[in-house]
């Protein structure tokens, strides 16, 4: 308990309780001056050896602070900022149209549309010469027109159908020969 009042109602001039850093410090620089003295002035000695030196008139915030080295305000009015604004604008676009022409613009275009409409043509249906029948005539192909030069088919029986059913390549040779009109050889 005597402790506690101790170091709650330290007197003037006496290091704190357990202050053992600070009382070693200054126990060789106790002189005969009186404590009302050493509370105003301070021990001497502590922070300097030199005793006649001069304290510094920089402070460390003077010492850390650099000053900008562009100046703060504008240099350029409003009007000349835009107009330089304005003319860098201007060349870039000027270099970019020269450096990147435009791309043609396509044509999309179809095959209908390029060859069967045409400007200027007018469709007309050719006059018939005679009446064709598309069910039961024989279309006309290039191996109906040339049916004539291909190896290897059986013979055809007629001009008009040459490519219709014939069993002629598995009939026996002793029926068709009781046949009147032979198929031609090729």
């Amino acid at each position: 308990m005597t402790e506690q009042t101790a170091a709650v109602g330290h007197k003037v001039g006496k290091p704190m309780l357990h202050n053992w850093v600070e009382e070693r410090a200054i126990a060789d620089l106790h002189t005969e001056d009186p404590k009302t003295h050493k509370h105003i002035h301070g021990h001497k000695g502590i922070l300097t050896i030199d005793l006649e030196s001069k304290m510094e008139s920089v402070t460390t915030l003077k010492a850390a602070y650099v000053a900008p080295k562009t100046p703060v305000g504008k240099l350029q009015g409003i009007r000349g900022e835009l107009l330089k604004k304005h003319t860098a604008q201007m060349i870039s676009e000027k270099i970019h149209a020269d450096l990147n022409p435009l791309t043609p613009k396509t044509e999309y275009c179809s095959t209908t549309q390029k060859d069967f409409c045409v400007e200027g043509f007018v469709p007309h249906k050719p006059e018939t010469t005679r009446v064709h029948d598309y069910k039961t005539d024989q279309a006309i192909t290039f191996w109906s027109e040339n049916c004539q030069q291909i190896q290897g088919v059986t013979a055809a029986r007629s001009s008009k159908g040459p490519f219709r059913k014939s069993a002629l390549f598995s009939t026996p040779i002793t029926e068709r020969l009781d046949e009147i009109d032979l198929p031609p050889d090729n």
